[in-house]
């Protein structure tokens, strides 16, 4: 296609610099009937057509699905619930972070329980809506390890520009055991994170979150299981540093607005670091 765009790219200016430069004087109205119906009918429609069967042959095997894993996102205002389904294992939640196998075809099924959202990793593949009472399916593979960015590229609400989220893609091996271990409860915390686990359970955080391994079982707000393993918090909005999990906590609705997630304005200095660190410790 880059190819073919810089022939016509040349065509083009050919024909302008020819019009203005060689000939400027005017031309037999014959002449330019022929170029309207040859250069602007019949060639534009040969190429696109050519295009689009050579991009329906394509689809097929765009759309095959891999050997097993699929990859469940739903897209919330304003986060991304995340289920791994591995054909030989049990189904591991997360949030706002996705991790993929190099090398591996990945399908992803995409739903929403409130609005349209779209779900685009630009580095990987398409994007494709994610539509309130549906399911689109997605499948992408990952060549190389590495990094890479992804969003809503909908309009989705106040907090829209504010929904994005990594992809971090690992070697095959790696992988393996990283999901196996998201399968089980995080360790119990100590010091300082221990308390903060009874702070959150106190203060009724579990109501919404879950953590695997404590009386915290809510599904309406982002699963915490692995909290600290992740890069970002509040879908990708700030680093995950102890002072930023305190600082979202405590300004939720000025940081994320529209969020449904309540602000605790309120909380002293030392229960928001000890939940900071409760939150941190969760690898």
């Amino acid at each position: 296609m880059a190819i073919g765009a810089g022939v016509v790219w040349c065509l083009v200016l050919g024909v302008a610099v020819y019009a203005t430069r060689i000939r400027p004087d005017p031309h037999e109205e014959a002449v330019g009937w022929r170029l309207i119906l040859w250069g602007g009918v019949v060639f534009p429609t040969v190429v696109l057509a050519a295009l689009l069967v050579f991009g329906l042959g394509l689809m097929p095997q765009l759309r095959e699905p891999g050997e097993g894993l699929r990859i469940d996102v739903s897209g919330e205002q304003f986060w991304w619930r995340v289920t791994y389904r591995p054909a030989d294992g049990p189904a591991v939640v997360s949030a706002n972070e996705i991790r993929v196998p190099v090398g591996e075809r990945v399908e992803f099924g995409l739903t929403s329980p409130d609005v349209i959202h779209a779900f685009w990793i630009p580095a990987l593949g398409g994007k494709v809506d994610m539509i309130p009472g549906r399911e689109n399916r997605l499948v992408l593979k990952a060549e190389k390890p590495g990094t890479y960015r992804g969003a809503c590229t909908e309009f989705c609400g106040a907090s829209h520009a504010l929904m994005a989220f990594d992809v971090v893609a690992i070697e095959k091996a790696a992988f393996s055991a990283w999901l196996a271990a998201q399968a089980t409860p995080p360790s119990p915390p100590e010091g300082e994170a221990a308390r903060g686990r009874e702070l959150f359970l106190r203060h009724g955080c579990g109501a919404c979150h879950r953590v695997a391994g404590t009386e915290a079982a809510g599904e309406v707000g982002p699963d915490l299981t692995r909290f600290g393993a992740r890069a970002t918090l509040g879908a990708a909005t700030l680093a995950n540093t102890p002072d930023n999990i305190a600082r979202f906590v405590r300004e939720t609705g000025a940081l994320k607005p529209r969020a449904k997630m309540p602000a605790y304005p309120n909380l002293p200095g030392e229960e928001l670091a000890a939940i900071a660190a409760y939150l941190g410790s969760l690898k």
